[in-house]
């Protein structure tokens, strides 16, 4: 095997996990890559550590304390690019949640003694903080497109990730649209594609996992919605999920509710 693999880090900020484990179901895919990608620090699956600096970083979660946002920095430092992986690290999270909040009454209410917590009043995602070379949403991200970014980084090239809704997945699996069916108030117009149109599949409205999508017309999707009777509290709650800090899902639940 060649020495001159490049060096893959991944590293965790405010989130669940659930895209670094996304990362350890390709343990099959990954033995096609191995003789061109080598996990040099990766503490989700090993405790061995080969110090950078890194060819690529995957980062997943957002930033939500001073010295998360000095590490990114350092962590910027020292990789030749950097890729953000998930809703936490592209839009904030459902943490991003606290950006509509007073969190110091969410710490006086929910900890004995706040002053032992230190924490920033917004959760934000990655690019805020630093340059970004690609962000690949979902939450979880989705196995298939992280294989393809990979594959794009070790051949210098574009990743092709589709920028069209969920509708179009929807579409192409033959799925009958539940909006349209059911009245059911669903972001799949709205949203980025990529998760294979799970939900709307097994008839339940896309919640907005991926994100918006490129362009989003939240608000004649809303228009449709209301005349379906959907309220202003429930346009709000549907735009406040995992991506509630992603600013064309914010604009829309700031114009309709506080």
């Amino acid at each position: 095997m060649s020495d001159n693999r490049k060096t893959l880090a991944v590293w965790k900020f405010a989130s669940c996990d659930g895209c670094q484990l996304s990362l350890l179901d390709c343990e099959d895919e990954f033995l096609t890559l191995a003789d061109t990608i080598r996990i040099a620090n990766f503490t989700e699956a090993s405790s061995a550590v080969i110090a950078g600096p890194y060819d690529l970083s995957l980062v997943e979660g957002s930033i939500t304390t001073t010295h998360d946002a000095e590490r990114i920095r350092e962590i910027r430092a020292q990789s030749r690019s950097l890729i953000t992986i998930g809703a936490c690290a592209t839009a904030g999270g459902i943490q991003a949640l606290r950006n509509f909040a007073d969190v110091e009454e969410f710490r006086r209410v929910v900890y004995a003694r706040p002053d032992y917590i230190e924490t920033l009043a917004t959760s934000t995602p990655i690019a805020q903080h630093v340059k970004v070379d690609f962000e690949l949403r979902g939450c979880p991200i989705d196995k298939r497109q992280l294989l393809e970014v990979l594959s794009a980084f070790v051949h210098r090239r574009r990743p092709v990730v589709r920028a069209d809704s969920v509708c179009t997945e929807c579409k192409r699996r033959g799925t009958a649209c539940v909006m349209v069916a059911q009245a059911q108030p669903c972001m799949g117009p709205v949203t980025h594609s990529g998760c294979g149109a799970i939900c709307p599949a097994y008839g339940r409205a896309c919640y907005g996992c991926f994100g918006p999508m490129e362009s989003p017309n939240a608000e004649a999707l809303i228009a449709g919605w209301q005349r379906h009777g959907t309220g202003e509290p429930d346009v709000v709650r549907a735009f406040r999920t995992f991506n509630a800090g992603a600013a064309a899902f914010r604009n829309a639940s700031e114009k309709h509710g506080a």
